[in-house]
């Protein structure tokens, strides 16, 4: 939605049914998919590639809590074949993933802050063949809301992941994200806001249109 925003046409790829989607959607690997477009030329009619690898294999949680209680399964590591696909484009691109990751460059940090979110909500973006500065990032003006080692703790920000403890219910993530097309909380879960990528979009379109000039 953020890309839309940005005066992007937007194609989507998930290995899972989204009905709630709101642009033109393809069900299906998105590497197999990115890979076919590279082989038919169909690559060519984009001009940017946005990728959310899964996450879990490296993130702060399955590494950290859940290994150490014996919590949770195998997760499989895509960041490699990811990038790999990426540059066979030749295509600018825009790599997402939480804090915790290192196996992208961290060229750009986002938060919920910047853009007066009711979400923390941090992301790391790898961008490549591109760039654009990095925006200031304000002071947090307090807590995430919940229970964490005992406490709880009261905040202007909600916990847009799991259930219970405090995590905020399915209207409260779609108010702080601005997304207003799914009801669907393991879709809120995983997304990110969609002021994110308009923010992402509109600097890739300004630095595009600096290197035509």
């Amino acid at each position: 939605m953020g890309y839309y925003r940005a005066g992007f046409e937007v194609d989507g790829v998930d290995i899972t049914d989204r009905p709630r989607y709101p642009f033109a959607y393809h069900r299906g690997d998105a590497l197999e998919y990115l890979a076919h477009l590279i082989t038919t030329g169909e690559i060519a009619r984009y001009e940017l590639v946005h990728a959310s690898p899964p996450c879990q294999a490296g993130c702060a949680l399955t590494v950290g809590t859940n290994r150490s209680q014996g919590w949770g399964g195998t997760h499989t590591d895509l960041i490699d074949a990811t990038h790999e696909l990426l540059d066979a484009t030749g295509l600018p691109y825009v790599i997402e993933q939480p804090n915790g990751r290192a196996e992208i460059r961290k060229d750009l940090t986002l938060c919920g802050e910047m853009f007066g979110l009711g979400v923390l909500r941090h992301r790391n973006f790898e961008l490549g063949h591109w760039a654009t500065p990095q925006p200031p990032h304000p002071r947090h003006r307090g807590y995430v809301r919940g229970h964490r080692h005992g406490v709880r703790r009261d905040g202007p920000y909600v916990a847009a992941y799991g259930s219970g403890g405090g995590k905020a219910t399915v209207p409260e993530m779609q108010a702080a994200m601005g997304i207003t097309w799914t009801d669907v909380r393991e879709e809120l879960t995983e997304a990110i806001p969609p002021a994110f990528t308009e923010w992402i979009g509109t600097a890739f379109r300004t630095c595009r249109q600096e290197v035509i000039v």
